[in-house]
């Protein structure tokens, strides 16, 4: 049996990870996203009951309130890692079987290096685009505030200081000028 290589893409909000996995999806490669498996645990009873016990006001007639549950993560730091202690291994185990079944896979996982799991991955690639672009990209495609993204940036890890192993990609230029950068850290793997 061949064993799996699974990538991670990581970087702070707004960064560009969701457009560099759309890019590895188009050239054929498996992907995955934390994010949407988080989506499809929010459609499962139990999961949703688990929620509900820890945030009860965050859980109304079956459904998550995102609002509701990130007013309250945002702003408290022990409320976030409650809700990460939860959601983070289901969201791992559901991603790591999936990505299992593939030679060569590829992950969004927005938070990599605060869960501590960028050892359960075989590479690393981490996108930096400047916190100015970051804040404006977020704001556009969320609504949220100037004051509300960037309360969320500085919530995150700091990526600034990188292992030596992760492959850094720059998005700061075009669309174009990311698929290169990318291409090329491919072509390493």
């Amino acid at each position: 049996m061949t064993q799996s290589k699974k990538i991670a893409l990581t970087g702070g909000i707004g960064s560009g990870k969701s457009v560099a996995l759309a890019l590895l999806g188009k050239w054929g490669y498996p992907v995955f996203s934390c994010d949407e498996i988080y989506a499809e645990l929010c459609g499962d009873e139990e999961f949703l009951r688990g929620l509900s016990a820890l945030f009860p006001f965050a859980v109304r007639e079956n459904a998550l309130d995102r609002a509701a549950l990130s007013a309250v993560i945002f702003s408290d730091g022990e409320a976030r890692k409650k809700l990460d202690a939860y959601t983070h291994p289901r969201i791992m185990r559901r991603l790591l079987a999936q990505m299992e079944a593939y030679p060569l896979s590829f992950a969004e996982v927005p938070l990599l290096f605060e869960g501590g799991y960028e050892g359960l991955f075989d590479g690393v690639i981490v996108l930096q685009r400047d916190k100015a672009a970051r804040i404006a990209a977020v704001m556009k495609r969320s609504g949220l505030s100037e004051a509300e993204t960037s309360a969320r940036i500085d919530s995150q890890f700091r990526y600034e200081q990188l292992p030596a192993d992760c492959f850094v990609l720059p998005n700061n230029g075009s669309k174009e000028e990311l698929s290169q950068a990318l291409l090329q850290i491919v072509s390493k793997l």
